[in-house]
C-alpha cells in the first residue's frame, strides 16, 4: 500500500492559494480514480483505493501546513506504511509557475510542511512530488505570495501542472 499526502492549510480560507496546490492534485487523483476522499479521522481526511494496480491511501492533512509532519507521521502508523512507501505533494519556490519534478530524497529545501515531515517521520527517505508555484520578486513577499490566490493568467499553468503531478504520481504506481 501506499500513502500519498497532499500538504497544504486545511482552513476553507486558504483552499485557493498557491501553498494548497498539494491538495489540488489530491483531490484530481480522488476524481480521476474514484476514490472518495471524505474519510475523517481527528487530523485528516483520506479515501483508499487503487490506482495502477496498486492499493492507495490519498490524504489532506487538517492541520495547518507546518504541523502537517504530525499527521503524515500518525497515517503511515495507521496504515502501516513506511517511509519509503509514502508520496509527498507540495507547492515548491524554487521551480517556475507550472513546473513538475520528483525528488527521491533529501532535505527540506526550506519548506516548512517537508521539514514538519522529516522531523516526524526522522527521515527524509520518501518521494516528494514538487509543483513549481513561482517565487516573488522579494524574500519579505514570500508568506503573503504562498498565501495567495493564483492570479487569472496563472490558472492554466496551474491546471496542467496538476494534471502532470498527477501523472507523475500514476506513472511511479505503476512502476512500482
Amino acid at each position: 500500500m501506499k500513502l500519498i499526502v497532499g500538504l497544504g492549510n486545511s482552513d476553507s480560507h486558504y483552499a485557493e492559494t498557491r501553498h494548497n496546490v498539494g491538495f489540488r492534485v489530491i483531490n484530481s487523483l480522488g476524481a480521476s480514480h474514484r476514490i472518495i476522499v471524505q474519510h475523517h479521522l481527528p487530523t485528516a481526511v483520506y479515501g483508499e483505493g487503487t490506482i495502477e494496480a496498486q492499493a492507495v491511501v490519498l490524504a489532506l492533512p487538517l492541520r495547518y501546513m507546518n504541523a502537517n509532519g504530525k499527521t503524515v507521521s500518525d497515517l503511515c502508523t495507521r496504515f502501516l506504511i513506511p517511509p519509503n512507501d509514502l508520496i509527498v505533494v507540495h507547492d515548491d519556490l524554487d521551480l517556475p509557475l507550472g513546473r513538475v519534478k520528483l525528488k527521491l530524497t533529501g532535505g527540506d529545501a526550506g519548506h516548512h510542511g517537508v521539514q514538519s515531515v522529516i522531523e516526524h517521520l526522522g527521515t527524509g527517505e520518501f518521494l516528494r512530488v514538487r509543483i513549481g508555484i513561482g517565487r516573488p520578486a522579494s524574500k519579505d513577499e514570500i508568506v503573503t505570495y504562498v498565501l495567495s490566490p493564483f492570479k487569472p493568467d496563472e490558472l492554466s499553468p496551474l491546471h496542467d501542472a496538476v494534471r502532470a503531478a498527477e501523472e507523475k504520481v500514476v506513472t511511479v504506481l505503476r512502476l512500482a
